[in-house]
């Protein structure tokens, strides 16, 4: 098939395209926005993703993803530090954060437990919350769980592991539709869905 640009603009298009939402098609649309704001948007956007990449770090105490080690989130004297909301990925942090509704700490599983995708406690950052609970100064925990299957699974086991250490674990409740992933809900049904959060075993 014949094809009208280079293989440079081609090889573009590809790496957009392995992007969440964008296939061939809107890759193709977004690579040729770019390249016709070349110097006001594809430049800067160039030079910003190689300095990100060259700075950004996993927070090494909730997991969150920053150009700082501890975190803005982790590093906010400002914040609830008695209450840490554990959410599944990044993704869910900052959806979360968005809302401005929790102005507590965050800790970032990974994932969740899957028997068929063989994920259990060990690959998940499960040790981290317990240590840092363990330490003290933590009289809640927000289990901030995807309504899935697997998020339900392990939001159970993570209040059985949370039981000895005699903190409150809650869960979010209504406002969160079974199925449903916090990255993709609005701003009120998540501050709903903080708000209305119940007790958990």
């Amino acid at each position: 098939m014949p094809r009208s640009h280079g293989a440079d603009i081609d090889g573009l298009i590809q790496l957009l395209s392995r992007l969440p939402g964008l296939g061939p098609r809107s890759a193709k649309r977004a690579a040729l926005q770019m390249l016709k704001k070349k110097d006001s948007v594809m430049v800067p956007l160039a030079r910003a993703m190689a300095d990100v990449a060259e700075r950004v770090v996993t927070c090494g105490t909730c997991g969150n993803i920053d150009t700082h080690d501890p975190c803005h989130v982790c590093a906010d004297a400002r914040r609830d530090r008695a209450t840490i909301c554990v959410v599944e990925d990044v993704a869910d942090l900052w959806a979360l954060d968005r809302s401005e509704s929790f102005r507590g700490l965050y800790h970032v599983l990974g994932g969740t437990l899957s028997a068929l995708d063989g994920v259990g406690p060990e690959d998940l950052n499960i040790a981290g919350l317990l240590a840092r609970v363990d330490v003290g100064g933590v009289s809640e925990v927000i289990l901030a769980l995807n309504a899935t299957v697997d998020g339900q699974t392990t939001s159970h086991y993570l209040a059985e592991r949370l039981k000895a250490s005699g903190v409150k674990v809650t869960a979010l409740a209504h406002g969160v539709p079974v199925g449903g992933e916090l990255d993709y809900l609005d701003d009120g049904t998540l501050a709903a869905a903080l708000r209305a959060r119940g007790s958990v075993g």
